[in-house]
């Protein structure tokens, strides 16, 4: 990126966020959280460690079949596709 002040750039993401698409802005949301502090140490939530703990447990016992890889590749790629991208 040029020499673009901040004010430039608050501007730009405010304009962008006001007309981004639901999936857009939920993205750019999980970015930014995503580089929170708190989440680099996860593993002391723990109400996400027991959801985890439930979800994988549900997989091993076969209560949930879960979705192969290939599968979740191609809805990850017809979604991309579908958006333009």
């Amino acid at each position: 990126m040029k020499n673009i002040d901040t004010v430039t750039i608050k501007h730009e993401l405010h304009d962008y966020i006001d007309n981004a698409s639901d999936e857009r802005l939920e993205e750019v949301y999980v970015m930014i959280k995503g580089n929170n502090a708190e989440t680099d140490k996860w593993w002391e939530d723990k109400e996400l460690v027991a959801e985890l703990e439930r979800r994988s447990a549900d997989l091993k016992s076969g209560k949930d079949k879960g979705v192969p890889w290939e599968e979740v590749k191609k809805r990850l790629l017809n979604k991309y596709i579908k958006n333009g991208q």
